[in-house]
């Protein structure tokens, strides 16, 4: 088994990301004891702080973004006495060499966590290199983007493996850490209910939604360049399609789960210059009401003219033997009505219904995988209704619910970057994404875009609050099927 590392090297350490997720999941780990006892972490950002600075720095986002009930001073000013910042500039190589004197020997181990530009990957990389900082006992975890299509994500996975060997590199899809995510492979594989009927045979469709009800937020540079397909179907969708589609494993492990997965992504029916219209609807968001109050448009955000989507659906297929002709349904796209992420999978209805005739109508069960804002695992099923039937037998679906926070109430619920961050620490890479899953998934979205370009399709207006543009309605109810709102 791998040994987990002594240090850490935290780039990116004032942004965003930083405060928000990564700090506050090393300070849950470190509270509760996870992290090695000895483990250093040394931060790093172009701001010029020293060390004090930074802990002061760290200190007030974890105030910020740490729920008081688990703010424990003494174990905060313990985590700070970690932590130690070192300032780099990446197009600066003499940045480097003051970096790797402050981390000193990695021959008891060093992750890195580096979440950068995709422009500064390449400097980064050989700046690590050159400064000592890439040896066998490094690993190094990659923070998304990784490219904006296969050519410049080549390019990047190029220059990281020409430092960093393939079960070295771990790269990161924080939908991965998430709870339910994994308990998805639990549902799945742990239980003989669904696996008779998880194919072609039980299931008439799969959904997968992921939905926001922000804006820009700030993001202005990167998501008019990316738009949804790169930024949510490319990474989160097409990881969470691997997952319900893939063959069962041998074991629990990395190599065998991510082969698993990989072939789902290389059976993927490719959606081309002739089938993207027909297969694919791309929308941006006009000025609307969101939660009650009003919105913007997308061009009133950026502040010019743009063709970038803000929204898409798409019909997906699976050319193997489990999922023959079953269609995966993906929605995706900024200012809808509600904040959710969630699979629905609907089964096949019975082949024959002793019911006819009596009044009832019956409805093909679903199971609901909710992985956020709420964690749920909810299974419809249809029941009789109480009462003596004199009209003819009544009956209602009814939903099985499983509450994560309320089944596991003596369990707290972890970040996704906790998992993340604890794996590349201890050199687990299960949860992290290869190279190749990466490649076939920009294979895929790479030909969409071709297809959009070529067809000179242009995103479709919608209203700000609403579930995107009619045409995204069409897309379902053509195949007599209506989106799981």
């Amino acid at each position: 088994m791998t040994a987990p590392s002594e240090k850490l090297l935290l780039f990116g350490a004032t942004g965003d990301l930083s405060q928000r997720m990564l700090l506050p999941s090393l300070y849950g780990l470190a509270a509760d004891g996870l992290l090695p006892a000895d483990l250093a972490i040394v931060a790093t950002a172009r701001s010029e702080h020293d060390d004090g600075a930074f802990r002061a720095f760290a200190e007030t986002a974890l105030r910020r973004f740490v729920p008081s009930e688990r703010l424990d001073e003494e174990a905060l000013a313990s985590f700070l006495k970690r932590v130690s910042y070192v300032p780099v500039d990446a197009s600066k190589e003499s940045d480097f060499a003051a970096l790797a004197e402050a981390v000193g020997s990695t021959d008891k181990g060093l992750s890195i966590f580096l979440s950068t530009a995709p422009s500064l990957f390449e400097a980064t990389i050989q700046g690590l290199a050159k400064a000592g900082l890439a040896g066998d006992g490094v690993r190094i975890g990659l923070e998304k983007p990784l490219g904006y299509d296969m050519a410049s994500s080549r390019h990047i996975n190029d220059a990281v493996a020409a430092v960093f060997p393939e079960d070295r590199t771990f790269r990161i899809d924080h939908y991965l850490g998430k709870e339910t995510v994994q308990n998805l492979l639990a549902l799945r594989f742990a239980n003989s209910l669904f696996e008779p009927l998880w194919n072609a045979g039980g299931i008439d469709h799969v959904q997968i939604t992921v939905s926001e009800t922000v804006g820009l937020e700030g993001r202005v540079g990167f998501y008019d360049g990316a738009g949804a397909i790169r930024d949510m179907v490319q990474n989160h969708m097409l990881q969470l399609l691997a997952l319900v589609a893939m063959e069962p494993p041998a074991q629990f492990n990395a190599t065998a789960v991510r082969d698993e997965k990989v072939k789902v992504l290389r059976s993927l029916r490719p959606i081309d210059r002739a089938t993207v219209q027909a297969q694919s609807v791309i929308g941006q968001y006009g000025a609307g009401a969101v939660a009650g109050g009003a919105v913007p448009g997308y061009l009133d955000e950026l502040g010019k003219p743009s063709d970038t989507e803000t929204f898409v659906a798409i019909k997906a297929h699976i050319d193997n033997w489990r999922w023959n002709g079953v269609p995966f349904y993906l929605r995706t796209g900024k200012r809808l009505p509600s904040r959710q992420s969630e699979i629905f999978i609907q089964f096949k209805g019975v082949p024959h219904s002793i019911f006819d005739g009596r009044g009832a109508v019956l409805q093909p069960n679903k199971l609901i995988i909710r992985l956020q804002p709420d964690e749920n695992v909810r299974l419809l099923l249809m029941s009789k209704e109480p009462g003596l039937d004199r009209d003819g037998i009544r009956l209602r679906e009814v939903p099985l619910d499983i509450s994560m926070p309320n089944a596991f109430a003596d369990t707290r619920r972890r970040i996704a970057y906790e998992r993340l961050l604890l794996d590349l620490v201890e050199g687990d890479q299960t949860l992290f994404v290869r190279r190749d899953e990466v490649e076939a998934q920009w294979e895929w979205v790479d030909a969409i875009r071709d297809g959009w370009a070529a067809n000179a399709m242009r995103p479709k207006p919608y209203t700000a609050g609403t579930w995107g543009p009619s045409a995204a309605i069409a897309l379902t109810e053509r195949d007599g099927v209506t989106w799981h709102d």
